[in-house]
């Protein structure tokens, strides 16, 4: 699937998911905008139903596949995200789910996938080694995978916040988005190509764990280590084969690695200034715009704040 065929599949993805998620808010960011000389806007994914975009590829996924594949049962592989969003969606439509995850993943949200009906299994420490045992379960047991971001109808419905975008603003200079696996900002970077198409598309890593951003200079998929970090909800391998990398080679315009300081930093800006939680990942993008302000002034820009499913104990340390 090209770039322009997920933009389309984005189209589609929107009527599914109507109705069905939330629809977040586009706030203006005053400080932010001060910083930056620019209009910047925050589009809230952290107010979105299990507290990250992730629900908008998970549902969207669950919805296309056919009614005796979800009676069966999905699995996926997440280090909590993906999984509260895939959990949520098959409750909702009435299928089991099992979700694989590395044995360090935060304990609130293995909590959370839990209560809402889900089965959880611990498997090694990277969420490829994750991805590698659920598909194997997959293999034997006959039930459909929904991967976290390798899946173009996943990027499809995690794009779909960008076509909400287009309604709450009237153009867009340049959009501040974070990048792990890439399904997120190959879904928003598709359709901002059809919308926006003179828009920069900025992909956000830590620099602990960058290994897309890493691979897409190296214009190959590398295996990287991944060292601990504040944003855990982009961190980690990412598949061979991933459908996602061509589609990032194409979407993102420019890459910014951000440290863990910088991260921690833009948490407290935006917790502090918007009263707003904010996730590590969320703040990755926020630390991307820090950093590359004084490329922005005049410039209408948009920063996806991602999700809010942060750790008390992980909270208190950045506080």
């Amino acid at each position: 699937m090209t770039v322009d065929q997920l933009g389309t599949e984005v189209l589609r993805a929107a009527e599914r998911v109507t109705g069905h998620v939330r629809e977040t808010p586009l706030e203006p960011s005053t400080v932010l905008s001060a910083l930056g000389q620019c209009d910047v806007f925050l589009k809230c994914e952290n107010l979105q139903h299990t507290g990250s975009f992730k629900f908008r590829g998970a549902f969207n996924k669950l919805s296309t596949l056919a009614p005796e594949a979800r009676e069966r049962g999905v699995v996926s592989a997440s280090t909590g995200n993906h999984g509260l969003a895939v959990s949520l969606a098959s409750k909702m439509l009435g299928n089991p789910a099992t979700i694989y995850h590395p044995e360090d993943a935060a304990p609130t949200k293995l909590d959370g996938i839990r209560a809402l009906g889900a089965t959880t299994v611990g498997h090694g420490l990277d969420c490829v080694l994750c991805e590698a045992a659920a598909q194997v379960y997959v293999e034997e047991s006959g039930l459909t995978y929904i991967s976290p971001y390798n899946d173009p109808q996943v990027a499809a419905g995690q794009g779909t916040l960008a076509v909400e975008l287009s309604k709450q603003i009237d153009g867009v200079d340049a959009v501040f988005v974070s990048v792990g696996g890439g399904g997120l900002i190959s879904g928003i970077g598709a359709f901002i190509r059809k919308w926006q198409p003179e828009a920069k598309v900025y992909g956000c890593s830590p620099i602990n764990s960058a290994v897309m951003l890493h691979s897409l200079a190296e214009e190959a998929l590398l295996e990287l280590p991944s060292i601990p970090t504040l944003s855990d909800g982009t961190a980690g391998g990412v598949e061979t084969g991933s459908v996602t990398f061509p589609w990032c080679k194409e979407v993102i315009d420019h890459p910014v690695f951000v440290s863990e300081d910088e991260i921690a930093a833009a948490m407290r800006l935006v917790i502090g200034d918007h009263h707003m939680l904010i996730e590590g990942a969320a703040g990755a993008a926020v630390a991307g715009f820090l950093q590359r302000a004084h490329e922005l002034a005049g410039k209408r820009v948009v920063i996806v704040l991602c999700g809010a499913n942060v750790g008390l104990e992980t909270l208190k340390e950045i506080l």
